[in-house]
């Protein structure tokens, strides 16, 4: 029997390193990844290429790709890493207290709105928990990106995962500053906005957000158009307060300049609710006790 590539002290980061780095394509990202340094990342490779006698990359000055023996390298370790993180992750439930990274990803309005309200008591109450969290604006793929859970509107939660509710439903509202209104009208109908100057929202992937209206069973998509605009909601929210234009956001992100009247809505009907938040994971993963009780402690915030 050939003993050659029998599993030796350090190997099994190894292959974790080759393969965060087969995933992201960087090294770079790879190292923030395993919170290591990107000269440690390329040196575990180059160890695992010269013990195995292959290139595992191709590397030039600007990109990092697999060759055809780290392709088949990383197709057949997948599933057997994952199997040993899930056997970890199990037994890792017998102990008495919840430990151990959960990372999550998730819009910026959702993390507000749903984790931000609990993150002291949590992390107060599980003090061997590490929450990664990561905010973005795109749908990602949790599962291929190596989260463990995901918080987004139920509709776009995809089909093939475990969805549990986390908010009520979300309302948007179109508002402004009392001055704007006074110095450029109130829109009475969707139509209104193409004539206004609209604050508008640049999604991660460069797409602008189309405002969505709804009345009586009739819709309105409108491409509005304006001065300014941004990637983030709550900016959107200051914009509208300083008077540059109106803007349209999940209205619990506006709350407080609502209540006070620095901020006015319009349209007010033509606004409609979307179902709430779900935080998502994947049916077809063990789940960790300290996803388990970041859920709990979710639950019980709805319930007070």
């Amino acid at each position: 029997m050939n003993n050659s590539h029998q599993f030796k002290q350090g190997d099994l980061f190894a292959l974790t390193v080759f393969l965060a780095v087969a995933t992201h394509r960087s090294f770079h990202a790879a190292a923030v990844e395993l919170e290591v340094t990107p000269s440690a990342v390329s040196h575990c490779v180059k160890n695992l290429e010269r013990r195995l006698g292959v290139r595992l990359f191709n590397r030039t000055t600007r990109s990092v790709s697999l060759t055809d023996a780290g392709e088949q390298l990383a197709a057949k370790l997948r599933p057997a890493l994952f199997s040993i993180t899930q056997a970890l992750q199990e037994v890792d439930d017998f102990r008495e207290t919840p430990s151990g990274t959960v990372r999550i990803n998730a819009s910026e309005g959702a993390v507000r709105l749903v984790l931000r309200p609990l993150l002291a008591r949590f992390l107060a109450a599980y003090p061997q928990v590490h929450l990664d969290i990561v905010c973005d604006g795109k749908l990602s793929d949790i599962v291929a990106e190596g989260f463990d859970a995901g918080i987004r509107l139920a509709d776009a939660v995809p089909q093939d995962m475990v969805a549990i509710r986390v908010s009520e439903p979300v309302r948007f509202a179109a508002i402004a500053a009392p001055e704007y209104f006074a110095a450029y009208g109130r829109p009475t109908a969707p139509q209104d906005l193409l004539r206004h100057n609209c604050i508008r929202f640049r999604f991660d992937s460069g797409a602008i957000y189309r405002w969505e209206f709804e009345r009586h069973g009739v819709a309105e998509s409108l491409n509005v158009t304006g001065s300014l605009t941004l990637t983030d909601q709550p900016l959107m929210v200051d914009a509208a307060i300083d008077g540059i234009g109106i803007a349209f956001v999940p209205d619990h992100l506006a709350d407080e300049a609502l209540r006070d009247g620095r901020l006015e809505r319009v349209l007010d009907e033509w606004c409609p609710a979307y179902p709430g938040l779900c935080l998502y994971y994947s049916g077809h993963r063990h789940v960790s006790s300290a996803l388990k009780a970041l859920i709990g402690c979710i639950r019980e915030a709805q319930t007070r």
